[in-house]
C-alpha cells in the first residue's frame, strides 16, 4: 500500500494569501535563489510537490521562505511549513542583524567577525523586505542603555573619539577613491574590535558616551555601505538596521533620518522598492527642522525617487523642483562627520534626479541630470573617482536610449578614465553592462564602438571580481 504524505497545509495557506499563481511563486523562489548565488529550476510542479507534503530541498526551503516573506510583508522561515535548514543555518546567527535586539552593539561585534571571515550564512544573505519594514515601527527599548552604562572597560575621552572620526573620515575617502572593496577588511576589524571596546569604556560624561556610540554607529553604516558596494546586499541591510538602533539610542533624530535614506536609496536600487517611500517619508520627517537645506534637499530628492517608483510622476517632480531650490540654499559649512560619503548638494540632488526621471523614462532630461552630477562630483573634490564614473555611465545610458550611440559610446569612454583603480562590484556590474550594449552599437556601424570595446574587455580582465557561482538544480 503507497503511503500519502499530508498536505502542508500551513504553506499551502500562505501562498494563497499571496494570491500568487504556481509560476508565478516559482519564479520568485528562483529570483531570491539567484540573490544568493544559486541558479535554481523551480517550476510549477516543485510548488505543487511542496503543497502535497513533499518538502523542498533545505537551501530552498530557506528561498521559499524568504519569497513569502516578502510577498506577505512578515518574517517567516523554513521551520513554520515544518522544514528543516542545513544544520548551520538553524544556528543563532542565521537570522543574526535582522532585528533590533537590546545590545546592537554585540550584534555588530557577530556580524563583523562573521564578514571577516567570511561565513556564506550570512555574505550571502538575501535582502529581507520584511525586515525593510522594521526602522516604521517603534525603537527598541531601553535596556541598552542601561547595560552599557555600568560598563568597566578603560576610560574613553575626547581624544578616543577624534581619533575614531579621523579614521571614519579616512576610511571613506578611500572608499570614494577607489571603491568599497579596498580597506573593508580594516573598516569591519576596526569596528569589531577598537570601536566596540570603546562602547563598553568608562565614559567621563553622557556627552562623551554618546559621541562613542554616534561614532559606532557611523562606522557601522560604512561597513554596510561596503557590502552593499561588494553585492552582498542581505548583510549590507543587517549593518544598517543596527546602525540605526544605536543612532536611536543616542536619541540623534538627524543622524538616524540619514541612515533611514540610505536605506530607501538602497532599497531602490536593488529593484526591491517596497517600504521605500514610507522610509523616505519617515526620514524627511525627521530631518525637517534639523537640517539646513542643502542637506534637507538629499532627504527631498529621495522622496521624489521613492515617489518615481511608486508611479507618481507628477508629485515626484515637484519634489525634484523643492530639492534643487534648497540645494540652491545650501549653506557653506562642512557637514557632520557621520554623514559618510555625503558630498555637495547639488551632486546629489542632480545624480538622483537623474534616476528618477530615468525611472520614469524621461530620458533626454535624466541625462541632463546626470551629466550635470557628473560635473559638479569632478569639481567638489578631486577623489570621487566611483561616483563621478558611475554618474558618468548612468548619462551614457541615457544618451543611448534615444539613439545617441556616437555620443554615448564617447561618455562611456569618459566613464572608463574614472573607473581605473576602482574595485566595486556596482563599477562592474555598469562596465559589463555597457559592453553588453557596446555589441548591439558596432553590429549598427558605431566605428567608437569597437575601440571601447577592448578597452572595457582590458578593465573587466584587470578587475575582474570572484567567479560567481556554479549552477544548481533543485
Amino acid at each position: 500500500m503507497t503511503r500519502t504524505r499530508p498536505r502542508n497545509e500551513g504553506f499551502r495557506q500562505a501562498l494563497e494569501e499571496t494570491r500568487l499563481t504556481y509560476a508565478q511563486f516559482a519564479a520568485d523562489v528562483r529570483l531570491v535563489a539567484a540573490e544568493n548565488g544559486e541558479i535554481l529550476r523551480t517550476n510549477p510542479s516543485a510548488v505543487a510537490h511542496w503543497i502535497n507534503g513533499r518538502p523542498p530541498a533545505p537551501a530552498t526551503a530557506g528561498y521559499v521562505a524568504e519569497a513569502l516573506s516578502r510577498r506577505l510583508g512578515r518574517d517567516l522561515t523554513a521551520a513554520n511549513f515544518g522544514w528543516e535548514l542545513p544544520k548551520q543555518e538553524n544556528g543563532p546567527d542565521a537570522r543574526l542583524g535582522l532585528g533590533v535586539g537590546p545590545d546592537p552593539v554585540d550584534i555588530l561585534r557577530r556580524l563583523g567577525e562573521a564578514d571577516i571571515n567570511r561565513r556564506q550564512i550570512l555574505t550571502t544573505a538575501a535582502y529581507s523586505v520584511a525586515a525593510a519594514a522594521l526602522p516604521l515601527g517603534t525603537a527598541q527599548a531601553a535596556e541598552f542603555q542601561r547595560r552599557t552604562a555600568g560598563s568597566s572597560g578603560r576610560h574613553v575621552g575626547q581624544a578616543d573619539i577624534r581619533t575614531v572620526q579621523q579614521m571614519i573620515t579616512a576610511f571613506a575617502a578611500i572608499d570614494e577613491r577607489q571603491g568599497g572593496q579596498h580597506g573593508r577588511t580594516a573598516v569591519v576589524q576596526y569596528l569589531r574590535s577598537d570601536v566596540a571596546e570603546i562602547t563598553r569604556g568608562r565614559f567621563a560624561s553622557e556627552e562623551v558616551r554618546g559621541e562613542a556610540l554616534t561614532a559606532a554607529a557611523a562606522l557601522a553604516f560604512l561597513a554596510g555601505w561596503k557590502a552593499y558596494d561588494a553585492d552582498e546586499h542581505g548583510l549590507a541591510q543587517r549593518y544598517h538596521l543596527q546602525s540605526l538602533a544605536i543612532a536611536r539610542e543616542v536619541d540623534n533624530p538627524l543622524h538616524a533620518a540619514w541612515i533611514l535614506r540610505l536605506m530607501a536609496h538602497k532599497g531602490m536600487d536593488i529593484k526591491r522598492p517596497e517600504h521605500t517611500l514610507d522610509l523616505a517619508d519617515t526620514a524627511l520627517s525627521l530631518a525637517t527642522g534639523k537640517a539646513e537645506p542643502g542637506i534637507l534637499s538629499t532627504f527631498v530628492i529621495c522622496r521624489a525617487r521613492a515617489l518615481g517608483h511608486a508611479g507618481r510622476g507628477a508629485e515626484a517632480a515637484a519634489e525634484i523642483r523643492r530639492a534643487q531650490d534648497l540645494a540652491a540654499r545650501a549653506e557653506d559649512q562642512p557637514p557632520p562627520y557621520w554623514m559618510v560619503l555625503n558630498s555637495t548638494a547639488t551632486a546629489q540632488v542632480g545624480s538622483h534626479a537623474g534616476k528618477t526621471l530615468q525611472v520614469l523614462r524621461d530620458h533626454r532630461n535624466a541625462e541632463q541630470h546626470y551629466g550635470r552630477a557628473a560635473q559638479v562630483y569632478g569639481a567638489c573634490a578631486p577623489g570621487l573617482n566611483r561616483v563621478v564614473g558611475l554618474s558618468l555611465a548612468d548619462q551614457g545610458t541615457q544618451q543611448a536610449a534615444q539613439g545617441h550611440l556616437e555620443q554615448a559610446c564617447g561618455t562611456w569612454d569618459r566613464a572608463m578614465g574614472h573607473f581605473d583603480g576602482v574595485y566595486s562590484d556596482r563599477a562592474f556590474k555598469r562596465v559589463a553592462g555597457i559592453r553588453h550594449q557596446l555589441a548591439a552599437f558596432e553590429s549598427r556601424g558605431v566605428r567608437a564602438a569597437a575601440q571601447l570595446d577592448e578597452k572595457i574587455r582590458n578593465w573587466q580582465v584587470a578587475h575582474n571580481p570572484p567567479a560567481a557561482a556554479p549552477t544548481v538544480l533543485r
